[in-house]
């Protein structure tokens, strides 16, 4: 009784792991953006918050394209915080 319980729990342990390891593969790398690249964006799904500083900072960008895939990109923007005067 006792080896069919370790038996069922192991059975278990690997489907689960199994489960993790689809999950993980099925997100999309991150990928370093280019300004010379073309992107096929149909639908923007969220952009990283800038911070309030004057400088060149990372950002992220999440979308996804005319055949429905979703793509990670980072790039690297003007932060929030300069002011025009």
């Amino acid at each position: 009784m006792k080896s069919l319980l370790v038996l069922a729990l192991a059975g278990l342990s690997s489907f689960a792991l199994a489960d993790e390891v689809t999950t993980a593969s099925a997100q999309p790398a991150v990928e370093q953006y280019d300004y010379s690249q073309n992107l096929d964006i149909a639908k923007v799904i969220s952009l990283s918050t800038l911070p309030n500083v004057c400088e060149v900072v990372p950002a992220t960008m999440v979308y996804e394209d005319h055949q429905g895939q979703r793509h990670t990109i980072e790039y690297r923007a003007m932060g929030n915080g300069c002011s025009n005067g």
